[in-house]
């Protein structure tokens, strides 16, 4: 399917209909202090959240990412988007997850984050989850998760607890990361 250009407002076009597009949601960049907010829980799946699922949903394929998490758009919910899938046509919306269960044994994994642009560095996360969340239907789901999904799953989670993947690296690779970043923002400003 080709993609179309999206904004975020209600349109006439030229047979005056009236268009609604769903919206490109910035993406904060680390070390922007709104990422350490921690997301307050959903009380109710409806139209509003639905539309958010949807914006995330868009802005994650646009940016080529496979996880986005609200609080990285600046909503401070606990609602998450995944889609690990080659194809890119199985999203997984997950509100309010909760960790009911995770393997003892970990491994090292390459990540990389949608607010963390160009940076990719090794962190432990466990081999195997589970979740527990309400889907974008508002029913409760059950996910199990190995290999790549479960890396996913735990890394966006960490945004809703107000924690980005580079808190795992040492102080020196954190200040070196911050200062590259910082430049590039600069540099993009002019």
């Amino acid at each position: 399917m080709a993609h179309h250009p999206r904004v975020n407002k209600i349109s006439e076009n030229s047979d005056n209909l009236i268009c609604i597009h769903m919206a490109l949601l910035p993406i904060l960049c680390y070390p922007d202090s709104r990422l350490r907010t921690v997301a307050r829980p959903v009380l109710a799946v409806d139209a509003r959240i639905d539309q958010l699922v949807s914006d995330m949903l868009e802005t994650m394929y646009e940016a080529k990412g496979i996880g986005l998490a609200a609080t990285q758009v600046d909503v401070h919910e606990r609602v998450i988007v995944i889609d690990v899938s080659e194809e890119r046509d199985q999203p997984l919306v997950l509100i309010n997850p909760e960790l009911v269960w995770h393997s003892e044994e970990k491994h090292l994994n390459e990540e990389g984050c949608l607010s963390v642009p160009g940076i990719y560095d090794g962190v432990q996360r466990y081999d195997a989850v589970r979740v527990q969340a309400l889907g974008r239907d508002g029913a409760m789901q059950t996910i199990e998760a190995t290999a790549l999904l479960a890396v996913c799953i735990q890394h966006e989670m960490d945004h809703l607890l107000g924690r980005v993947f580079v808190e795992y690296l040492s102080p020196l690779k954190r200040n070196r990361i911050q200062t590259k970043l910082r430049k590039a923002q600069r540099e993009d400003a002019r």
